[in-house]
């Protein structure tokens, strides 16, 4: 069952600004997460009932810090396309 503590941010890019000026919203979510988990959340929790959810898995970088290497955690990115003229409110910049 997903649950909203599964959705980690609300992406604010360039690009992603753009995108929600034409309805669609960028969420950063864990892993497990899945498009009618995702779709449950923004009913339940927004009140909007997504009209298309595309998925896109994202794996960690490797970095290096003072010589040792590391690894930032997978998540997965949804582009979520609201129905015409429905908002959230909680999505100012």
């Amino acid at each position: 069952m997903a649950d909203i503590t599964d959705i980690k941010a609300i992406l604010y890019t360039e690009k992603t600004i753009e995108l929600q000026e034409n309805g669609v919203i960028v969420v950063q979510t864990s892993p497990r997460m899945t498009k009618t988990g995702l779709k449950e959340v923004f009913k339940e929790y927004f009140g909007v009932t997504p009209e298309k959810v595309n998925s896109l898995r994202q794996s960690g970088k490797v970095k290096r810090f003072r010589g040792r290497v590391g690894k930032r955690p997978d998540f997965k990115k949804f582009y979520v396309t609201l129905p015409e003229g429905a908002e959230i409110a909680n999505l100012s910049a």
